[in-house]
């Protein structure tokens, strides 16, 4: 996909996104992602030299290689929606196999998923691609449901099969979150230790950030500051979700806020939220990366298209996509992957 196809994907969005420049927090207060992230951000860190060549495997890998971007291919959902409503338009992907495959073929910088899934095809896939095993999930059985995050695997089951990284969900926010940073921190410490990286899940998550209408989950406040807690614990790469414009803390008066914070550092521009993560993230010094989101039908390829654009000149660095690519027909998932990679290697745009 060429630019002109990107722009005329965008639409009637494409002059705001394409142009905006950031004001409050401008492109010199970041780290912007770039080809040598590795050694300028972890070479005097406490990471390991091990964990440095992992790093600097998967940022090297796929179509995005030697770009200081990431486009990673997860598929957990059949823990965390369940697997026959996640699988059942592409039945395929019932198959570990597959999930791989999928990833392959689509040139991505890795691929994420259960470590029962990986396992099964660590021989296999292990050295051709890089391995991020998801540690913990929820579970959909339990009545009435809990939010809760369960750890599945140990950090030495990922490094025996070979995984280059872990991966964790924490849901911040919930009851048992935290039980879950302790959990997850502990892990986060062992592989670094093994010399694998850390990718970690930020997902605020509590009824009581619901207010009327309105699902606080998402604000740009409080998804940041998630983010925040995530580098905190010493995650390599944090995934977040899109922000929306809504301000969780004032509107359900809680936690630490002020006026003046939101207008030193924020407008409502969907870019401007997404660098409002990436400062959250040491100052883009971690990788942000943003969800691909749901599968919505016909619109989910401009869509996913936007979502890089944002992500890609708000500083962050890459997409993790997963349903808008294995809930459709194979070669049109790649269709959708392809043209997101295709944001990212797009020199025209740039971070604002």
């Amino acid at each position: 996909m060429n630019h002109a196809e990107i722009i005329t994907l965008l639409g009637s969005d494409a002059e705001d996104l394409l142009n905006h420049t950031c004001a409050q927090l401008s492109v010199e207060t970041i780290t912007a992602p770039s080809p040598d992230h590795v050694e300028t951000v972890f070479s005097h860190s406490d990471r390991s030299q091990k964990t440095q060549v992992n790093l600097s495997r998967l940022y090297g890998h796929g179509n995005l290689g030697g770009s200081g971007y990431l486009s990673i291919f997860p598929v957990d959902q059949g823990m965390e929606h369940t697997a026959a409503y996640s699988f059942h338009t592409n039945p395929a992907f019932f198959d570990p196999d597959s999930i791989v495959k999928f990833a392959v073929e689509g040139g991505c910088s890795a691929v994420a998923s259960t470590s029962g899934a990986l396992a099964l095809v660590s021989e296999r896939y292990a050295r051709e691609i890089p391995f991020i095993v998801k540690l913990n999930h929820s579970e959909h059985l339990t009545l009435p449901e809990q939010t809760n995050q369960i750890p599945f695997a140990s950090v030495q089951k990922a490094y025996d099969m070979g995984a280059a990284g872990v991966g964790a969900t924490i849901y911040f926010g919930s009851e048992l979150s935290h039980r879950q940073i302790e959990e997850v921190a502990g892990a986060f410490e062992a592989a670094h230790r093994l010399g694998m990286f850390t990718i970690l899940w930020c997902y605020p998550r509590n009824s009581e950030y619901k207010k009327g209408a309105t699902d606080h989950s998402q604000s740009v406040d409080i998804t940041s500051q998630a983010c925040h807690i995530g580098v905190t614990m010493g995650a390599d790469i944090i995934k977040q979700k899109l922000p929306k414009e809504t301000l969780g803390f004032p509107d359900l008066k809680f936690s630490k806020y002020n006026k003046e914070m939101y207008a030193d550092l924020l407008t409502p521009h969907p870019i401007d939220l997404v660098r409002y993560q990436v400062a959250h993230c040491y100052a883009g010094k971690i990788s942000l990366i943003n969800s691909g989101g749901e599968s919505k039908g016909a619109d989910d390829i401009s869509e996913a298209v936007r979502t890089a654009i944002i992500n890609k000149r708000g500083g962050g660095a890459g997409l993790i996509v997963g349903r808008k690519l294995f809930k459709r027909p194979w070669n049109e998932g790649l269709e959708i992957l392809r043209a997101v990679q295709a944001v990212y290697l797009d020199d025209q745009i740039t971070v604002a």
